[in-house]
């Protein structure tokens, strides 16, 4: 193996350890939760974009001296000497900031905003993988959306290999281009992938200039992923029936013990004969709850999987930061009100919500894959082709959150797991 594979494995090698020290400890079967617990807390490394951000500079920069010796202030000589030669501002808009200030912030910082991204894709003389490696896995977040006119700018410098000057001249066109005045409610309501298609088909400034005049005419409405919303609502819709199914076994139970009650009742009247009592029975049984996928709402998918967070008198989830894996998880709870926003088109689906609701829907399918390792392997693939498909970046181990679902669902009981680990870091 080359150096710059050793190197780029570094990142993920110690998740990779800690998954496997977890699930193959002797007592995870009994003791699965506490053992995934103390992984995520005490042995996986949280990485932050700072840590990329080096890690992507001593590579390109081949640098020789050992990686953790090299001192930040070399990190930022190399950024500032990069942005110069590629004639690259320290922002996107006019600042009063000092490079070597922002520099040092985005090499020390947990994370950054995704114009960073691109702005260091230009200073940094990126190409399009690169760029798209930090908005995955540093950020994860979407790869460049071909929906965006300033990304699908960059996009093609990236291609090109054009610098910023020529991002400006291009940006400065845009903003002067009139909508285009044909129909494009086609062109938008296209998946992600055809839209995408429609990008790579750009071959120089005169095709460019045509493409973002199609998406100006959208003024941006539609810049959010079709197909992650399709995805999203596909597996939430499966997730839904799931907890219908749920609610209906606790309801056959409940309610026949309430039948064997009202039977019981109905034998010490000796008023009625046995068919009206027969009858009542039967009215009695008619009378039972049976829910559908349609009466399932946001506020029960949050009682489901966020059901061992704490909660207030109003019923409202404990604060995020009240939990000792908040940062692993990036703040980031299946809430009521995240699903809301979703669904009214307020925020944007991210690779979070389509692991969670895929882990759920898998979660429920122990009679199908009762195998443990079945099941993952089934699990992993299927969740890379959905992100992959969304153009969201495949399961990626790093991410504490991601490694968190890999180990729950390798356990007998994936969704108890997944909500004891939860109640643990809420309360140890």
């Amino acid at each position: 193996m080359e150096d710059h594979d050793i190197r780029d494995y570094d990142f993920t090698d110690a998740a990779w350890e800690s998954l496997y020290d977890a699930v193959d400890d002797t007592q995870f079967l009994d003791k699965d939760a506490q053992l995934i617990y103390n992984s995520l807390r005490h042995r996986l490394k949280i990485r932050s974009f700072g840590d990329y951000l080096k890690r992507y500079i001593y590579e390109k920069a081949g640098l020789t001296e050992s990686f953790s010796d090299i001192p930040l202030k070399e990190y930022q000589l190399i950024i500032r000497s990069a942005f110069s030669d590629n004639h690259t501002p320290a922002s996107f808009t006019a600042t009063t900031a000092k490079l070597s200030a922002l520099s040092k912030n985005w090499l020390t910082q947990q994370t950054v905003k995704r114009n960073v991204v691109f702005l260091l894709g230009f200073g940094l003389n990126m190409s399009v993988d690169d760029v798209n490696m930090f908005l995955t896995k540093a950020l994860r977040e979407q790869e460049i959306n071909p929906k965006n006119p300033f990304e699908v700018i960059c996009w093609y410098c990236y291609h090109k290999r054009f610098n910023y000057l020529k991002f400006e001249q291009l940006w400065r066109i845009y903003n002067e281009t009139q909508p285009n005045a044909l129909d494009m409610g086609h062109f938008y309501g296209e998946q992600t992938v055809g839209v995408r298609h429609s990008m790579h088909s750009i071959h120089d400034d005169a095709t460019l200039i045509a493409h973002l005049a199609k998406l100006q005419a959208t003024e941006n409405m539609s810049a959010m992923s079709f197909t992650a919303r399709k995805c999203f609502d596909s597996l939430y819709d499966e997730a839904r029936e799931l907890i219908a199914k749920m609610y209906n076994a606790y309801e056959d139970t409940e309610y026949e013990e309430a039948v064997q009650e009202y039977i019981h009742r109905l034998s010490f009247n000796d008023r009625l004969f046995d068919s009206e009592k027969q009858k009542r029975i039967e009215q009695f049984r008619s009378k039972k709850k049976v829910f559908s996928k349609d009466d399932i709402t946001e506020s029960d998918m949050e009682y489901i999987i966020c059901a061992a967070i704490p909660t207030d008198r109003h019923g409202k989830l404990t604060p995020s930061k009240a939990s000792r894996l908040n940062e692993q998880f990036a703040g980031r709870r299946f809430s009521r009100q995240r699903i809301g926003d979703i669904l009214s088109g307020k925020i944007e689906v991210t690779r979070f919500e389509l692991i969670t609701l895929n882990f759920f829907v898998f979660s429920q399918k122990l009679d199908t894959y009762p195998d443990p390792k079945e099941r993952y392997l089934k699990f992993y693939k299927t969740t890379d082709e959905i992100l992959e498909r969304c153009f969201l970046g495949k399961m990626y181990i790093q991410n504490p959150y991601e490694c968190f679902v890999l180990m729950c669902i390798l356990s007998d009981d994936p969704l108890g797991t997944y909500a004891d680990v939860w109640e643990l870091s809420y309360h140890q």
